[in-house]
């Protein structure tokens, strides 16, 4: 006989499996990206080799990647890099990762929701979920590990065991650096409940002063120029977490224009539409939301406010917590809503699963998604590809184009085209051009390769379906192409 429990492993295991596959194949097709998983290959294989979570920036620079982001449960994987040294490893893992974040769903909405059944259906929500998906195939994320880790934690804390909590909400807060601010709201909602304040608002404590020290302290000492890189995406608002609690107080208004756009609500509804709006049933489960969430709307980068990237990681679960709760609410309001046993927000999510998916079957149906459903397609350009990269020697310092990138990383050197550094070798693809971490830049791109190839240092030894390897003429006595291994 099925039951509900058999269902949700089911969909969890062929969720896992399918969806790591396929952001294998995608890796495989080269569709990935330096940024962001050549990156953290480049920290992971660094940190084997006994330098910890060193990375080549953007400037060619040798950096901490704690410089970037606080996620050093990156440095984790380096024990299994010397079982499984492949990129597929951290693809892998992420995918099986956020499979299991179904698991505290459905024991959550078992508790709350006196039905089996429906709580069943909210699980598969979870991995119906179009952000759901795209977080997995969305390259390769630390982050998105911390979407499991807080839906146990909220498992956990919603039982009163508080050492489980504990340890997954401090190795969530490891994930980056804003997550610790999720788990300090998580705080604020347990304290709410009879003879949770005092530990509710320790938690809350906690967590803020966790991701104080992270945008604070931590990623300016690690980075080049001090601060955080990525100020520059809430220049509008501030800019520094400082400033943008002085714009809070001085001009509110600026505040609320950020995260008014019509490109900001309509992000909220792509996530919150799947669901039904249940979420805003929940207002104080779906508060603990809201710090991912008003750090993508007061961004000024756009692919912030999209479920197409891994940015919903910490917003997902409690979500997903709030719908749970949300329609307890309702059933415990209303007789009728206990008749849809989970089915309707099924096929909700189903449904948006198929509009804004990145699942390839989709574009076989009408009106289906067909962003990404064929870049898991390993074909004749990445077998070229693979020719190509093999004549790049694996100790060599090389500069390369963003996609192609993401298979060089295994070194101590590799930089983002057209920076060249002490690269002895660089390797393009015409067709998928970049400029350093920017796709889809085909002039400057061009501009670069033309100047490269007119200085008359480097000369072609390979061109083919738009990918070039050159390689640094050799002078009497030197040896280019060898580097340190």
């Amino acid at each position: 006989m099925t039951t509900p429990a058999r269902v949700v492993a089911a969909a969890t295991a062929a969720f896992g499996a399918g969806l790591s596959s396929l952001a294998v194949l995608q890796h495989r097709a080269f569709w990935t990206g330096r940024f962001d998983v050549g990156n953290l290959v480049q920290a992971v294989w660094s940190t084997a080799h006994g330098d910890v979570l060193s990375v080549t920036g953007l400037t060619g620079r040798q950096i901490s990647r704690l410089g970037a982001h606080f996620d050093p449960i990156v440095a984790a994987f380096a024990p299994f890099w010397w079982l499984w040294p492949d990129p597929a490893l951290l693809l892998v893992t992420q995918g099986l990762a956020v499979a299991t974040g179904a698991v505290p769903v459905y024991l959550l909405g078992r508790r709350h929701l006196d039905s089996e059944w429906v709580a069943a259906g909210l699980a598969l929500a979870y991995l119906l979920h179009p952000a759901t998906q795209w977080l997995v195939l969305d390259d390769f994320h630390p982050v998105a590990l911390a979407t499991p880790l807080l839906l146990w934690g909220f498992w956990f804390l919603d039982s009163g065991r508080l050492l489980p909590f504990a340890l997954v909400a401090g190795t969530a807060c490891l994930t980056k650096e804003q997550i610790g601010l999720v788990v300090a709201a998580m705080g604020l909602w347990y304290a709410f409940r009879p003879q949770g304040r005092r530990v509710g608002l320790a938690i809350a404590v906690v967590g803020t002063a966790v991701s104080l020290v992270a945008v604070t302290v931590v990623v300016p000492h690690f980075a080049p120029g001090g601060g955080s890189p990525f100020e520059g995406r809430y220049e509008s608002v501030g800019g520094s977490p400082g400033g943008i609690a002085k714009t809070a107080v001085t001009d509110p208004g600026a505040i609320v224009s950020e995260v008014t756009g019509g490109h900001d609500l309509a992000y909220l509804a792509d996530l919150l539409l799947p669901l039904l709006g249940l979420p805003l049933l929940a207002p104080l489960a779906a508060l603990t939301a809201a710090p991912e969430l008003l750090l993508n709307l007061l961004s000024g980068t756009r692919t912030q406010t999209s479920i197409h990237f891994h940015y919903t990681a910490g917003a997902l679960p409690g979500l997903f917590v709030a719908a749970i709760l949300g329609a307890a609410r309702l059933r415990r309001r209303f007789a009728w809503a206990r008749w849809p046993d989970g089915r309707a927000v099924v096929l909700s999510t189903l449904l948006a699963g198929v509009l804004l998916g990145p699942l390839p079957i989709w574009r076989h149906v009408p009106f289906g998604s067909d962003l990404g459903t064929h870049e898991h397609v390993v074909g004749h350009h990445a077998a070229v590809a693979r020719r190509a990269l093999a004549l790049v020697p694996p100790g060599a310092a090389v500069s390369a184009s963003n996609t192609l990138g993401a298979h060089l990383s295994e070194r101590r050197r590799i930089f983002s085209f057209p920076v060249l550094g002490e690269a002895t070798w660089v390797a393009v693809d015409r067709q998928r051009p970049s400029y350093r971490d920017a796709m889809d830049a085909p002039v400057r791109f061009e501009r670069a390769l033309a100047v490269l190839r007119a200085r008359g240092d480097f000369t072609v030894v390979f061109d083919e379906d738009g990918i070039l390897v050159l390689r640094k003429r050799v002078r009497e006595g030197s040896s280019a192409g060898a580097g340190t291994p």
